[in-house]
């Protein structure tokens, strides 16, 4: 398990402007965009990944202290996702296990079908 890769597809994605992502940006190093099996929804201010048949686009990091930058993220998630590992295929055709937070919450949301979430 690659326990020190997060992968990420919504508001800490590069170019997110809250100060999360700019910790993300400071403690990991950015490898590649990827794609994971899933289905992604729209709630709004965020998205919320679920598992499905379905891709859902976003990018993998490189946690330098993965322990404490989980712990922050953990808590800026809530109670509402959960993190967990699976497989994330990168564009070189590489796959690698990450961590991603899965949405546990009861709101529906809007399937967004691209699997992008965009700002």
């Amino acid at each position: 398990m690659a326990a020190d890769c997060l992968f990420v597809y919504g508001t800490l994605r590069r170019g997110s402007n809250n100060r999360f992502a700019r910790l993300l940006a400071e403690k990991a190093e950015y490898l590649s965009a990827a794609h994971v099996r899933g289905c992604l929804y729209d709630f709004g201010r965020y998205p919320g990944a679920r598992p499905g048949d379905g891709l859902i686009i976003g990018e993998i990091f490189q946690l330098r202290e993965p322990a404490m930058t989980l712990a922050v993220l953990d808590d800026y998630e809530g109670p509402e996702f959960d993190r967990a590992v699976v497989p994330a295929h990168l564009d070189d055709a590489r796959t690698i296990d990450c961590w991603i937070y899965w949405y546990t919450g009861t709101a529906p949301g809007n399937l967004i079908a691209s699997g992008l979430w965009s700002r």
